[in-house]
């Protein structure tokens, strides 16, 4: 059954090596469990609801791309666009955490429909490299802030807007820790290293009294406070523009490149007729849709599945492990529940310093190509904001190639988004 559904022999992989390569990405991207709870939960949602929303829609996520597209990808909710929900649209724009996952379900449809019509290829085409590569380095310095904060190493001021922070007391110092532990052990490829990190400043919490220790298994929580909490109509107001805008353009870029990328790892072809990328592209943007009706940001293809590929996975078998794994992890909610910020954080700040590697593909010789790039991922982290960075990005790229007398090397696509962001700063 597995060789009828999974073609093994034809993509040179056996049973035992796609079941390791499974584990060995569910090992390196299982940190979300722990780390998406705590950031969503900032917004009001129910901690343990959330848990369950990111065991279920990771395990949705991957089951389709196993069925669907037959890939060796993981899917949860993406690290970025969580931030993005629980920071920006509801904690500085206001909305509802309702109105939020609202948003998330009308990016979905949104992202079906580009994906079917072929628009999210165009799309993808028309975003220079230098801007896609600004706006994963810029989600990575937005991230760091998060993290920094969380941990109470960077603490805001008065006088100069951020500080350091007390480095006497026990969360910064756990949060030090914590991220050395994580590095090192990545450095020497062992797997599974950021959860490794989170669980070892979790029990010297608890060994050290200023946490507690509520238990490791029981029965999953119940998924009733956020399940279908979605509200719609109430995101349908002044400002929803530029939510949706930046949680397709977001998910466009981050899903995307992702694919891609693991499918060449993979050597997984990527046009003719037995390209399955157009089947990967969908199987992303319905879980999206699943993802905000059970009650969490959007969902999105990982970057850790390069850690399975390099295992040798290459069949969906991999990702239908994944999605298995992810769904037995809904039995260690009691642990989920007693990860502190300060254990999250070394994992957020150090999955940002990875995302700051893009920073080498932008052509820094170019300055129409630069200047927006730098633009778009300093205004990020120091306006708080993804939406604010996209648009200084888009707007500052099209005015300078207009003003170079280079607007023929703008993309249609360009345009159309930049004149977007100008309209939503001009009227609302």
């Amino acid at each position: 059954m597995l060789e009828r559904l999974f073609k093994l022999r034809e993509h040179g992989t056996s049973v035992r090596t796609e079941i390791m390569a499974g584990i060995t990405t569910f090992l390196t991207m299982s940190y979300i469990i722990f780390v998406n709870p705590d950031i969503l939960s900032s917004t009001g949602m129910d901690r343990n609801a959330v848990f369950v929303a990111t065991c279920l829609a990771a395990a949705l996520g991957s089951l389709v791309m196993a069925l669907v597209a037959n890939w060796p990808v993981g899917m949860a909710p993406g690290m970025g666009l969580n931030a993005f929900f629980a920071f920006t649209v509801v904690a500085a724009m206001g909305f509802t955490w309702q109105q939020a996952l609202g948003a998330v379900f009308i990016s979905g449809i949104i992202f079906v429909v580009l994906t079917l019509t072929g628009i999210r290829r165009w799309l993808i085409a028309g975003i220079p490299k230098s801007l896609r590569s600004a706006i994963a380095a810029g989600i990575g310095l937005f991230l760091a802030i998060i993290a920094l904060s969380s941990a109470g190493i960077v603490v805001a001021s008065p006088a100069t807007k951020v500080t350091l922070g007390d480095l006497h007391t026990a969360p910064p110092l756990l949060a030090m820790l914590g991220f050395f532990v994580i590095a090192a052990l990545d450095a020497l490829k062992v797997r599974g290293a950021i959860l490794i990190g989170i669980l070892v400043v979790t029990v010297l919490s608890m060994l050290l009294g200023i946490n507690e220790f509520a238990g490791v298994f029981s029965a999953p929580p119940s998924l009733m406070p956020t399940f279908m909490q979605l509200d719609i109509a109430g995101i349908l107001h002044a400002g929803f523009i530029q939510v949706i805008l930046v949680f397709v353009l977001v998910e466009v870029f981050d899903a995307t490149g992702t694919l891609m990328g693991v499918a060449k790892r993979a050597n997984l072809p990527l046009e003719g007729p037995k390209s399955r990328l157009g089947r990967a592209l969908l199987a992303d943007s319905t879980a999206i849709v699943g993802g905000s009706m059970l009650g969490t940001s959007s969902t999105t293809a990982y970057v850790e599945s390069a850690s399975g590929v390099q295992a040798g996975g290459r069949t969906g078998l991999t990702a239908l492990v994944i999605a298995l794994l992810f769904l037995a992890a809904l039995f260690v909610s009691p642990l989920a529940g007693s990860v502190p910020a300060y254990a999250t954080a070394p994992a957020l700040l150090y999955v940002a310093g990875l995302m700051m590697r893009e920073l080498i593909d932008i052509d820094w010789d170019d300055v129409t190509e630069a200047t927006p790039a730098a633009l778009t991922a300093l205004a990020m982290p120091f306006t708080y904001s993804i939406a604010t960075g996209l648009a200084f990005g888009f707007i500052s790229y099209t005015v300078l190639k207009l003003l170079t007398g280079r607007a023929r090397e703008v993309h249609p696509a360009m345009w159309i988004v930049s004149l977007l962001f100008v309209l939503r700063y001009v009227f609302f």
